[in-house]
């Protein structure tokens, strides 16, 4: 309780309007910096660096169709170079989960918090 009496005399009656900015500051940082590592480690690969930076200044600039042409160019880097592919999957929340499913009925589930049924009659129990 010290903890949250503390932020509650900081905050006062916009408490739970700071806490609820915070979090989203912070999932904004997480967001940022991946994407900042992300592009860090794409972008040391010389072949493919001067094309990226185009496209990313014409992302930045607003020009219609860019984060296609950003996107399409990311991925020929990455089809281009197996091994940064492999480092960029590796950096991505979940790494390199392969989930694969085949044949009657089957279902591929990376996570699930709820009912995965391929029955015809299924019922919940309770």
């Amino acid at each position: 309780m010290p903890y949250v009496t503390a932020v509650v005399a900081a905050y006062g009656k916009e408490t739970v309007a700071k806490i609820h900015d915070s979090v989203i500051d912070q999932a904004s940082d997480a967001t940022v910096g991946l994407g900042r590592r992300l592009l860090d480690r794409i972008l040391r690969r010389e072949e493919s660096r001067p094309l990226i930076e185009g496209a990313l200044v014409d992302v930045a600039d607003g020009e219609q169709d860019a984060e296609a042409a950003l996107r399409l160019q990311i991925r020929k880097a990455l089809t281009a170079d197996p091994q940064l592919a492999e480092e960029v999957v590796g950096m991505l929340p979940g790494g390199a989960t392969h989930i694969e499913a085949s044949g009657d009925r089957s279902i591929a589930i990376g996570h699930n918090s709820g009912v995965a049924s391929t029955g015809d009659h299924a019922m919940i129990q309770r």
